[in-house]
């Protein structure tokens, strides 16, 4: 017997489907408590797909609106579905999804993906079989219908759906797909292109086998006339160059004329499918020859999709040019994701690396339409493939770029300032000839009555600031200094947000150049406190947290720190616990509590005592939720990461000040619960903090080494890059300690307290110095452990010298001379004494990262000069001149110079 509704039951679900439709906010409420209450009665859910399948009296929103509601509730508790519930939705789906209205068959077509990806793809093995059958119907809203759910389940199960688990039932659903790339109908073919294209970046071997004939359907639609059809075309073929451009490579000059026309496409969606292909094409090595006979197609049609459309300029009330009063929604501020801290070397010629594993950040220059976009896309082809070209690119660019920079239109004159940007990294070699005339035009943009022009002035500023800083500070930086903090006051939100991040850009390039101007940089930046609204606000807060980054001690001036902290510590006040907006305001404080150094001690108790504070917090709260997480919500340990990197901040800005602040908590305690946490990105911080903790007040570090050096010991794991890069720089500054601490005190072997967790860690330490692709931050830090302890404890770590000194050698030629790089080479300097056959084999790469020392401490100095020259006697003259012979002529020369062999 079928399962029939209750008539009194149906209307009381019709009401509420009606009153779910009301915008009043009490009435939801209501609705909310009473489907709960319906969720009790197993049989709600048929009431539900009878509303949806069967009552086509009903209008088809209520019918489409209960199979939304059914959706929610499988994807809640479907686990708890009786059999005969389940079965009736199932059976009611497959019998319905040929529904005459679209609407009704899309919302079928999600029903069903959803309950398939409950894992009932196993357990409803009639589900792809039919679906396929019916797409042989003569009904074309069956076989829409199914269609449009084999669309959904491909997308929301393509990994299952190629795996043994199911038999693989690509190997029929592949081919049949194909066929239909033919049928009559667009919106089918449409379908059946967007099923298959599921399978191309998985490789799917259904695929792979009958790839040559999905390339030549696709080629068969190159000139269809649905735009959906051509949209799934590019798609297809953009995939298959990241994928399978062995296949397309027989057919790329006419990919690329036809990729030429639908960049122009007159439907966006399509234009911006086939945009994607140049981004793509640039990554792949063989696009310079297949593209350089084309640039001078492709690189005007970029120019023009650089263009804000029409409705780009609403969207972003282009036409508003002032809203500096207007409070921000939340939706307007994007989640921030806090940096953790990693430790990094000074290198010779620049500041310090960032590390490798870090992504960079994107300099985007129009984020509140982060909908990806032609304009985007465009740019950011253009930039890509400026970083191919080179400056190869100019001649089809500068005779564009001339006509659009000094256009009478808005629009026009925006888009070349944005080419500018963009081809910024890549053509600066040549772009350097114009700039002269160009900086001023932009510096004068910024002056714009436009809004937009003015924002896109300050970002393209910000691409060319290293050439900027590069010039005397009177030509350039000191009036794009002068205009940026104008604009940093800007009426408009847009302007302010990228003058503020330009700006920090240009205090990352000038660094101490801007000393000379920093009570006025402060003067403007403190008074953006008070006029800037929420979005900005967090900006701002980088941009001073840059400030004190790129100045450093010289922001420690009495007059300076009256003008920058009174406004930090007030919103510092205001803030509660709870508000993420501590996030980049910790951020920034960090970075000045280390540039101000002693000049930060009147405010540091309040602020130490609140990081300890948050740190127990997110501990107390993850504990808790670890032992009832049914009744705890998980911490957002975002707070506790950036509370860390903010003690380490305190730490370093110190020293040994932050010791009786250490003595009165029990950040040690939370410190080795910290560096035990599951997430990478807390343990990473905790080792960063431990490291300067170590630095700032030993005596309170050492007490816990016995516990600490295992933790350290697991986590030089290269898995985690940055959680590897700082339990190893945290390693090396533990042995110095423990090394001078001990020679001082007792006169004793000094490496006698480090000596029992050499075998803790120096395995792995060799392990990973000589891997290959470690990224070079992790390479130098790991050298210079491994010569520190072999420096407190060379008895232990010299008898494995062989096993390391040639990529030790390597990896530390480059770093700049400092207190690191002196302690590791004391310690190699100590381990070829104790073991000397260890390095013979290398002894070239050894010379070779002597010659890299500038200028060494005297005894230092005098350490190399002793091993060169026992070396040189131990060969004799002979053999050390044949040796030599193989130097390059310029470490021949240093080591002459220096040392005298």
């Amino acid at each position: 017997m079928e399962w029939q509704p209750d008539e009194q039951g149906l209307q009381q679900v019709l009401q509420l489907l009606k009153d779910s439709q009301s915008p009043n906010t009490v009435t939801q409420r209501a609705v909310q408590q009473k489907l709960e209450q319906l969720n009790q009665f197993p049989d709600f859910n048929n009431y539900l797909i009878f509303v949806l399948t069967r009552l086509k009296s009903e209008d088809e929103p209520t019918r489409s609106l209960s199979g939304l509601i059914l959706k929610n509730n499988v994807k809640a508790h479907y686990q708890n579905f009786p059999p005969a519930v389940a079965d009736f939705i199932k059976q009611e789906c497959l019998n319905n999804i040929g529904d005459p209205s679209p609407l009704i068959r899309a919302t079928i077509g999600i029903l069903i993906t959803t309950i398939a990806s409950k894992g009932e793809l196993q357990t409803w093995p009639e589900l792809l079989p039919q679906l396929c059958n019916l797409l042989n119907s003569e009904d074309y809203n069956t076989c829409e219908g199914s269609f449009g759910a084999l669309q959904k389940i491909c997308e929301d199960s393509s990994e299952l759906l190629d795996s043994d688990a199911l038999n693989r039932p690509l190997n029929i659903m592949i081919p049949k797909f194909l066929q239909f790339f033919k049928h009559c109908s667009p919106k089918i073919r449409s379908h059946a292109i967007a099923c298959v294209n599921q399978f191309i970046i998985g490789r799917a071997q259904a695929l792979m086998d009958n790839i040559d004939t999905f390339i030549e359907s696709l080629f068969a639609l190159a000139a269809d006339e649905d735009s959906e059809v051509r949209k799934n075309v590019c798609r297809a073929l953009v995939m298959l160059l990241e994928v399978r451009i062995d296949r397309l490579i027989p057919h790329m000059h006419s990919i690329i004329q036809y990729m030429l026309q639908r960049t122009q496409d007159p439907d966006e969606n399509v234009a911006l499918e086939a945009c994607e292909f140049w981004l793509t094409l640039a990554e792949q090595p063989i696009c310079k020859e297949m593209l350089s006979g084309h640039l001078v197609q492709l690189i005007p049609i970029l120019v023009n999709g650089m263009k804000y459309s029409e409705i780009d300029i609403i969207l972003l009330k282009g036409d508003v040019e002032e809203d500096e009063a207007v409070p921000d929604s939340d939706q307007d501020i994007k989640p921030r994701f806090h940096k953790s801290r990693t430790v990094t070397l000074q290198h010779e010629g620049g500041e310090g690396e960032e590390g490798e594993d870090i992504e960079e950040d994107d300099d985007d220059d129009d984020d509140t339409l982060s909908d990806w976009n032609l304009r985007k896309c465009s740019a950011a082809a253009l930039d890509v493939l400026a970083n191919v070209f080179r400056d190869e690119l100019l001649p089809h660019l500068l005779p564009l770029l001339k006509g659009l920079l000094f256009h009478p239109d808005w629009v026009i004159k925006e888009s070349g300032i944005l080419v500018l940007g963009a081809i910024a990294e890549g053509c600066m070699q040549g772009m350097v000839p114009y700039l002269p005339e160009l900086i001023p035009h932009l510096i004068q943009c910024l002056c714009d009555k436009k809004a937009l022009v003015r924002s896109i002035a300050c970002w393209t500023l910000s691409r060319y600031a290293h050439w900027v800083v590069s010039q005397p500070p009177d030509s350039y930086l000191k009036p794009l200094m002068t205009e940026l903090l104008k604009r940093i006051l800007d009426g408009n939100k847009r302007v302010q947000e990228a003058a503020c991040s330009a700006f920090a850009t240009l205090e990352e390039e000038a660094c101490t150049e801007l000393v000379p101007y920093l009570s006025f940089i402060l003067d403007t930046l403190v008074f953006a406190f008070g006029k800037y609204q929420h979005k900005n606000l967090l900006i701002l807060y980088d941009a001073i947290g840059t400030l004190a980054d790129s100045v450093g001690h010289h922001l420690n001036q009495p007059e300076y720190i009256q003008k920058l902290m009174p406004p930090l510590i007030a919103k510092w006040n205001e803030l509660k616990d709870e508000d993420k907006d501590l996030f980049p305001l910790l951020e920034c404080l960090s970075s000045v509590a280390t540039a101000l150094q002693s000049g930060f001690l009147p405010y540091c108790e309040p602020v130490y005592q609140r990081c300890v504070t948050l740190v127990q917090k997110t501990l107390a709260q993850a504990m808790m939720y670890n032992q009832h997480p049914d009744q705890y919500e998980a911490p957002d340990k975002d707070f506790m990461i950036v509370a860390l990197d903010l003690l380490s901040g305190l730490a370093e800005g110190l020293g040994g000040n932050v010791e009786q602040l250490v003595a009165r908590s029990n950040i040690m305690t939370l410190l080795f619960q910290c560096m035990q946490d599951t997430m990478p990105e807390v343990r990473q911080s905790s080792f960063a903090l431990l490291g300067d903790l170590t630095k700032a007040c030993f005596l309170h570090v050492k007490p816990c080494i016995a516990e600490f050096m295992p933790i350290l010991g697991l986590n030089l794991n290269p898995e985690f890059i940055s959680v590897c890069n700082n339990a190893t720089w945290a390693i090396g500054e533990i042995s110095m300690q423990m090394g001078t601490g001990v020679k001082q005190q007792t006169g004793d072997c000094p490496g006698a307290e480090m000596q029992p967790y050499v075998g803790m860690v120096l395995p792995h330490l060799v392990e990973i110095i000589n891997r290959p692709n470690t990224p070079k931050t992790l390479l130098e830090n790991t050298a210079i452990t491994i010569g520190r302890l072999g420096y407190v404890c060379p008895q232990e770590v010299a008898p494995q010298l062989q096993h390391f000194i040639r990529p030790w050698c390597t990896s530390l030629r480059n770093i700049r001379d400092n207190e690191e790089k002196d302690s590791a080479f004391r310690g190699i300097c100590v381990m070829i004494g104790v073991n000397p056959a260890g390095v013979v084999q290398d002894f070239i790469f050894f010379c070779d990262a002597v010659a890299s020392w500038v200028n060494p401490k005297d005894d230092l100095r005098e350490m190399f000069y002793k091993i060169l020259h026992g070396f040189k006697d131990q060969v004799g003259e002979e053999n050390w001149q044949q040796f030599s012979e193989q130097f390059p002529p310029l470490l021949k020369e240093r080591l002459s110079a220096c040392y005298g062999v």
